[in-house]
C-alpha cells in the first residue's frame, strides 16, 4: 500500500491501475433477445459435453485396465490411476476455462447456464455410453457415489470443502486487480483453476469420486440411472452450492473487504 502511494507521488503510475467490472444486473430480460446470450449457452453446452466425455471415458478406461478379473493380478498397477483421472479433470478444466470462461452473469444467464451445462453433461456421458457400451454399466458409468466406509456427513463435507477450494481459486484468479497485475501472462487464470480441480480430485476421489459440479454428477447419474447413483445424489448439489456460497462470501466480504467498504459508504452518506 505504501509503495503504491509512493509510486503515485512520483507519477510513475496511479494507485489503482485496474477497474472492477460493473455488477451484472440481477434480472435483465433484454438478454433474451441477444445472440450473445444464446451463443454463450451453446458454448456452455459444448464445453460441458466435452468435459464429461473426456473425463468419464478416462474413469471407465482406468477401471477396465485395472480390472484384475480381466487383466490378471498386475492389472491393479496398470492404467492411468487416480493421478491420471485427476489430471484428466484438471487438464480439461484448464483447456475449457481458457477457451470459454466468463464470470459476471445475471440471474437469467446463471439459471440458463445450469440448464445448458446439465444438458451438455447428459449428452457427454451419453456419448461415452454409446462408444463404451460393453464397459459402461459394468464400471459404474462414471457416476458419483459415496464410497464404502464414509458417512454422509463426511461425503457432504468433502464436497463443500472441494467446491470452496475451486470457487475460491476462480474468484482469486479472475480478480480484476490480479488480472491487471498479471496481464502479461495470458493463461494465468485457467492454470490455477485447472490445478485446483486436479488437487481436489486427488483428495476426494476416494470419498465421493469428486463432484464439485452438480452438472457433472447429474449427467452421469441420468445416463447410468441405477439406484446407487441416486441414493446420495443430493450431496452433489447441496455440497457444491454451500461451498460456492462460502467461497463467494469469503472472497468478496473478507479478502476484498466488501462489507467494510459498504459500511464506509453508508457512514459517509449519513454525514452528508
Amino acid at each position: 500500500m505504501t509503495k503504491d502511494l509512493e509510486a503515485t507521488e512520483r507519477g510513475s503510475f496511479t494507485a489503482k491501475d485496474y477497474h472492477d467490472p460493473p455488477p451484472a444486473p440481477l434480472f435483465d430480460s433484454s438478454e433474451l433477445g441477444k445472440w450473445s446470450f444464446y451463443r454463450a449457452l451453446i458454448a456452455e453446452f459444448v464445453a460441458t459435453l466435452l468435459f464429461l466425455y473426456v473425463t468419464v471415458l478416462t474413469v471407465i478406461g482406468y477401471k477396465n485396465q485395472s480390472d484384475t478379473t480381466l487383466n490378471g493380478t498386475d492389472a491393479a498397477c496398470g492404467g492411468v490411476g487416480i493421478l491420471g483421472i485427476a489430471w484428466a479433470f484438471g487438464g480439461m478444466i484448464f483447456v475449457l476455462v481458457y477457451c470459454t470462461a466468463g464470470i459476471s452473469v445475471s440471474l437469467i444467464r446463471a439459471v440458463m447456464y445450469i440448464v445448458a451445462q446439465s444438458l451438455g453433461a447428459i449428452a457427454g456421458v451419453g456419448l461415452v455410453k454409446a462408444f463404451q457400451s460393453s464397459y459402461y454399466k459394468k464400471y459404474g458409468g462414471g457416476a458419483n457415489t459415496l464410497n464404502d466406509g464414509y458417512s454422509t456427513g463426511v461425503g457432504l463435507s468433502a464436497e463443500i470443502i472441494g467446491t470452496f477450494v475451486l470457487v475460491y481459486t476462480v474468484f482469486s484468479a479472475t480478480d480484476p486487480k490480479r488480472v491487471a497485475r498479471d496481464s502479461h501472462v495470458p493463461v494465468l487464470a485457467p492454470l490455477p483453476i485447472g490445478f485446483a480441480v486436479f488437487m481436489v480430485h486427488l483428495a476426494t476421489i476416494p470419498i465421493t469420486g469428486t463432484g464439485i459440479n452438480p452438472a457433472r454428477s447429474l449427467g452421469a447419474a441420468v445416463i447410468y440411472n441405477k439406484d446407487d447413483a441416486w441414493d446420495d445424489h443430493w450431496i452433489f448439489w447441496v455440497g457444491p452450492f454451500i461451498g460456492a456460497a462460502i467461497a463467494a462470501f469469503y472472497h468478496q466480504f473478507i479478502l476484498r473487504a466488501g462489507a467494510a467498504k459498504a459500511l464506509g459508504s453508508f457512514r459517509s452518506s449519513t454525514h452528508v
